[in-house]
C-alpha cells in the first residue's frame, strides 16, 4: 500500500483529506504539531508528533514512513493576522516549508501536492479567475504562497521534484457522514462564524464591508466544499505519481456568492434568524474572488459534486449543533 506523508493533517482540510486518502487505498501517516489540528480529526493513520521547524523530524518522519508522496496542508492561514504579524507567516509557511522540500529531496521523495490559495491573485482583473492571472496578492498571507509555489517549481526544475499546486478558494462546509467538520480556535471563516451566531456561541457575526463594487455591497467568494477539496487532492497525487505534468490549478466551481448570500442561505438551513452587524472591511481582503476551475476539470477530471452553497451550509450546520470530540 502507498504511504503517504499528509503534513497539518490532524487540520481542517488535511483530515478530510486523511479520510479521502485511506478510502482511495493510500495509507495516510499525518504530521502536525497539533498547534491547530485535533487528535481526535486523526483516524485514517498513524500520528508522528512534530514540527515542521525541525529538519531531523521531517526526515526521520519521511524515512520511517517511506512515505511516496507528500501532501502539504501544515500553514498558519488567516489573512487578517497575517496583516500585522506577517513574521509568523514568513517563518511557518515559508521557512518550514523548505525545511519539508531539503527533507524530502534528502530522502528521495519525488512527489508534493502543495496547499495554495487564491489569494496569489490578490485583486483581480478578471472573474473568474484563470491559473494565467497576474499574481499580485494583498496579503502577507498570499505573498507567503506564492512564494513556496515559486520555490516548489525551481525545486522541481533542478530536482525533479514532481508537484501540484492547488489554488484553493474558499473551503468550506464538512464530512458528508458527520465524523468531520470545521474546529479553528479562533475560528476567522465566515460561514462557521455565521453558524456560531445562528446557535448563540458568539453575540453576531460581522459582515467585514459593506461598501464593495458589488451587487449588495458585501464580498463575495467561491464557496468549494471540503469533500470535493479532498477528492481532488487524491487525484493531483495519482496523476503525479502516474507521470502526470507538475501544474498550478484552481479549486473553485466558478461561481461566487455574497456575504448577505451565505447569510440568507443559514437562514433558509437552519430556520432562524441570524444576528448580524456591518462592520468595516479586513485588510488585506479583495472584493471578489471566484474561480476559473477548467484546469482542474481538464488535467484531473474533477468536478466539484456537493458544493452548492445550501448544501454545504447543511453540512456544516449539521457540525455545529452536533456533539463535539474532545483532545
Amino acid at each position: 500500500m502507498t504511504r503517504v506523508l499528509v503534513t497539518g493533517g490532524a487540520g481542517y482540510v488535511g483530515s478530510h483529506t486523511t479520510k479521502a486518502l485511506a478510502r482511495a487505498g493510500f495509507e495516510p501517516v499525518v504530521f502536525d504539531n497539533l498547534s491547530a489540528g485535533h487528535r481526535w480529526a486523526v483516524r485514517w493513520g498513524a500520528l508522528v508528533e512534530g514540527d515542521l521547524e525541525d529538519p531531523a523530524i521531517i526526515r526521520q518522519a519521511l524515512a520511517g514512513s517511506k512515505a511516496e508522496g507528500v501532501l502539504h496542508f501544515a500553514a498558519s492561514i488567516a489573512v487578517g493576522e497575517s496583516m500585522t504579524n506577517p513574521q509568523k507567516y514568513f517563518r511557518n509557511n515559508v521557512v518550514n516549508t523548505l525545511h519539508l522540500l531539503d527533507a524530502m529531496l534528502e530522502c528521495g521523495v519525488k512527489n508534493i501536492v502543495f496547499s495554495s490559495s487564491a489569494a496569489v491573485y490578490g485583486n483581480p482583473e478578471t472573474t473568474p479567475i484563470p491559473e494565467d492571472h497576474p499574481l499580485r496578492p494583498t496579503s502577507a498571507y498570499g505573498d507567503s504562497k506564492l512564494i513556496m509555489e515559486k520555490a516548489i517549481r525551481w525545486y522541481g526544475e533542478a530536482y525533479g521534484l514532481r508537484w501540484a499546486a492547488l489554488r484553493y478558494f474558499n473551503a468550506a462546509g464538512a464530512d458528508a457522514e458527520g465524523e468531520l467538520g470545521e474546529e479553528h480556535d479562533p475560528e476567522t471563516h465566515l460561514i462557521p462564524l455565521v453558524l456560531q451566531a445562528t446557535i448563540g456561541r458568539r453575540p453576531h457575526v460581522e459582515v467585514l464591508g459593506t461598501d464593495y463594487p458589488t451587487p449588495d455591497g458585501t464580498a463575495i467568494r467561491d464557496y468549494v466544499d471540503v469533500g470535493d477539496l479532498a477528492e481532488a487532492h487524491v487525484l493531483a497525487l495519482r496523476s503525479l505519481m502516474e507521470g502526470g505534468k507538475s501544474l498550478a490549478m484552481n479549486l473553485g466551481t466558478g461561481q461566487g456568492h455574497s456575504v448577505r448570500e451565505v447569510i440568507a442561505a443559514v437562514e433558509r438551513v437552519s430556520k432562524l434568524k441570524v444576528p448580524a452587524r456591518d462592520a468595516a472591511r479586513r485588510a488585506g481582503d479583495p472584493p471578489v474572488l471566484v474561480a476559473d476551475p477548467a484546469r482542474a476539470a481538464e488535467v484531473l477530471g474533477w468536478k466539484p459534486r456537493h458544493s452548492q452553497l445550501d448544501t454545504i451550509v447543511e453540512s456544516a450546520w449539521k457540525w455545529s449543533v452536533a456533539p463535539k470530540h474532545s483532545g
